[in-house]
């Protein structure tokens, strides 16, 4: 996933009834009145939220005779979820490497205490 694209996926979800939507949309697909329902907005702000996630790639909406269901794109978090997964891992290895060196310290060294200046 280009750069600006998970940019562009990133700022969707740093909205938490976007972040809402989307986890709805986990169990199934919905109209926006079946969305708009919980909360206390009006049909044209969820279709705003929508928009935005649709404009970010997470949701897509399709034409079921009279029915638009607005389906979520799992794969998109997949790619999300991949991008994470790879900085995770690197600051694992660094944690792994940081306890190598504290394990290789000698126990018997008493800790120096914090220098306090020349004034008590």
């Amino acid at each position: 996933m280009p750069a600006d694209a998970l940019s562009k996926v990133f700022s969707a979800l740093a909205d938490p009834t976007r972040r809402d939507l989307v986890a709805r949309l986990t169990v199934a697909d919905a109209t926006v009145n079946e969305l708009a329902e919980p909360y206390d907005v009006s049909l044209q702000a969820v279709s705003k939220h929508l928009k935005v996630l649709e404009d970010a790639g997470l949701v897509s909406r399709r034409r079921e005779a009279q029915r638009r269901p607005v389906h979520l794109e799992a794969e998109v978090l997949d790619l999300m979820t991949a991008w994470i997964e790879r900085y995770r891992r690197q600051a694992e290895e660094r944690y792994r490497r940081l306890d190598a060196v504290l394990e290789s310290l000698p126990d018997d060294v008493e800790p120096t205490p914090p220098h306090q200046g020349a004034n008590p």
